[in-house]
């Protein structure tokens, strides 16, 4: 069974593995600090003893466990891609992408309303992968290999579709599937990460991206 909030992503990445050895208290207290603390400065600004001093622990401790800053972060973002993220993703994807929908901003429709409520329920996770993921090269092939990958070959399946059904114009389906992200997900990052304390009416927001996508802003 895959986590349905913050904490469940925590106490599964904590059990991601029966090969490797159980952890022991104080690493569930670095783990559960290193995530607060990567999501709330990002990587670069957070510290080790910072770290320490919130999960309770002399700063040695967490070395003794993790050689440096960058193996704590990867024993974080590695597992959560592998085995986690790319899983619930899609599994969360699978009733939108399998329902039948007469219209493309339908799709679109409950695309958005999905991603809301995801970005809603895993915002921490979610800021350590976006810090992170530009600056770590080993990181980018791993989220394109277990999430992007998988994750685009079904909506391509979506675009094509619809483009046989007339509603969608004969652009290659992963440019369709680059500018609906492009806006959908701009839209995301602004709303819970840019000016998150706006008053959002995300039903509007909502209709407004998808006549975007559907018409642009040339007038008819």
């Amino acid at each position: 069974m895959l986590p349905e909030s913050n904490e469940d992503w925590i106490e599964q990445l904590l059990k991601l593995s029966d090969e490797e050895p159980k952890m022991t208290e104080k690493q569930t207290k670095i783990l559960h600090a290193a995530i607060e603390i990567f999501a709330e400065k990002g990587y670069a600004a957070a510290s080790t003893s910072e770290i320490a001093q919130k999960a309770g622990v002399a700063e040695g401790t967490i070395f003794r466990h993790y050689k440096t800053k960058k193996d704590l972060l990867l024993s974080i973002v590695r597992p959560i891609m592998a085995k986690l993220v790319a899983p619930f993703v899609l599994r969360n994807f699978t009733p939108v992408l399998e329902a039948k929908y007469t219209r493309y901003e339908d799709f679109l429709r409950s695309l958005i309303r999905n991603r809301l409520e995801f970005a809603r329920q895993h915002l921490p996770m979610i800021k350590i992968l976006m810090q992170e993921i530009p600056f770590h090269p080993d990181l980018q092939e791993q989220f394109k290999t277990d999430v992007m990958n998988e994750v685009l070959a079904r909506i391509k399946k979506v675009i094509v579709f619809f483009q046989q059904e007339g509603q969608i114009i004969p652009l290659p389906a992963a440019t369709v599937v680059r500018l609906t992200a492009s806006v959908i997900i701009g839209f995301l990052i602004t709303r819970f990460l840019l000016v998150p304390e706006q008053e959002w009416d995300e039903e509007e927001e909502a209709e407004t991206c998808i006549r975007f996508i559907m018409h642009g802003l040339a007038t008819r």
